[in-house]
């Protein structure tokens, strides 16, 4: 089973998508912000695929990217970003911090899972 890190501001966000997951069969890893992912990342949490949004208080999701690129065990997990964010240069900035792919939010359940699919091996 592959385990996945939520990372998202809003507790809802964090609630549907993680139930979404738990669904198809995934783990699920849930932080409410940046610095409490990187808490659980220095605890030990081996993830397969990193789910984080942008847009969050204090540390942003690109940010946490450029963070967690920097620690051995996770340059190459795929990151995913589930942003509310749709602009060409937002795109370009996660991706050169080390993004893997994006997702728009509201996302659908297949959306979500397709992408998913594409990233995780």
């Amino acid at each position: 089973m592959s385990t996945i890190m939520l990372v998202d501001d809003s507790a809802t966000i964090l609630l549907s998508v993680s139930s979404i997951l738990t669904k198809a069969g995934y783990s699920v890893e849930k932080a409410p912000n940046a610095e409490d992912a990187l808490k659980k990342f220095q605890g030990g949490v081996k993830i397969d695929l990193l789910i984080t949004d942008l847009n969050m208080p204090g540390m942003n999701g690109i940010e946490l990217i450029k963070k967690v690129r920097q620690m051995p065990s996770y340059k190459f997990v795929p990151i995913l970003f589930l942003t509310t964010e749709s602009q060409l240069e937002r795109k370009q900035e996660a991706k050169a911090a080390g993004a893997s792919g994006w997702i728009v939010k509201p996302a659908t359940a297949d959306e979500l899972l397709s992408t998913i699919k594409l990233v995780i091996r």
